[in-house]
């Protein structure tokens, strides 16, 4: 079977060491060889079907039909994409990438499904239903619709908790714990999200932070003028919110927007309560 497997991934023509080929090659490498030219791209994606069929199971929580399905559809050009954008030098398996890259690509499936849905006119369901005799009540259809595209926007705000949830961890946070670790203080919430928003929008900082995985406490004190005690204090609680800042998490993204512009400067650190 593996044999077999591997002459797909390989293609036809190559020399005779290549029938016998090393079950120890990995997904990275058999990237690598694809972009090389020196093995098949399709017989890649093809071999891994099974793979990408069951990660759209996972993300739709029932079972996808390759055949049949558009979310399959949406999954592989992901796949296929993922081998184009992979990079070894990340530190992650290409297999965890390419699920990550099928997560997103399915969350944009599901918002632009949503979105479509949500623009159905009354007058596209205004019609006699001749087998029954009777005419289609285009308010409860379209209310039916509307009750289907909140059910749809749901799903995909919760997946999009489980994909911030998923970079958190790269942290050692967690989405669970940012309840415990939010200061009770509107004031001390609001200023928190102006240093993380200033700390998003510095590409050498944030570099620091996405790097070494630690946050750049001096420069953000020399940035804002906030102590140092406080920005250690609501360090996870700030390397949160840099992260849903500069993610593509728009939902989430809504509890944090930046309010009417006052003309005031971020307040100062002996005011921040936790």
């Amino acid at each position: 079977m593996l044999l077999v497997l591997f002459k797909r991934i390989f293609g036809g023509k190559h020399d005779t060491s290549a029938d016998t080929p090393d079950i120890r090659v990995t997904p990275e490498e058999m990237v690598e060889r694809i972009r090389g030219g020196e093995a098949s791209r399709d017989a890649f994606i093809e071999a891994y079907q099974p793979y990408i069929a069951k990660v759209t199971s996972r993300f739709c929580k029932r079972y996808i039909d390759p055949a049949r399905s558009d979310e399959f559809s949406v999954a592989l050009a992901a796949f296929d994409e993922a081998i184009g954008q992979f990079s070894s030098q990340a530190g992650k398996s290409f297999l965890g990438f390419a699920e990550t890259v099928i997560r997103r690509r399915l969350i944009d499936y599901v918002r632009k499904e949503s979105r479509h849905l949500g623009t159905v006119p009354y007058s596209a369901f205004d019609q006699d239903d001749e087998e029954d005799a009777t005419t289609v009540n285009p308010i409860e259809t379209n209310e039916a619709m509307n009750r289907y595209a909140l059910t749809q926007e749901a799903d995909a705000r919760r997946l999009e908790i489980g994909e911030y949830d998923e970079r958190l961890k790269e942290y050692a946070l967690s989405f669970a714990e940012l309840p415990d670790i939010s200061p009770k203080h509107a004031d001390s919430r609001e200023m928190l999200i102006a240093i993380s928003r200033r700390l998003a929008n510095d590409p050498a900082l944030y570099d620091q932070l996405e790097t070494k995985q630690k946050l750049p406490i001096k420069e953000l004190c020399e940035l804002t003028g906030v102590s140092r005690k406080t920005i250690e204090r609501n360090r996870k609680y700030i390397i949160a919110l840099t992260i849903l800042h500069n993610g593509d998490f728009p939902y989430l993204q809504q509890y944090i927007k930046p309010a009417e512009p006052t003309g005031r400067e971020l307040p100062a650190a002996e005011g921040v309560r936790a």
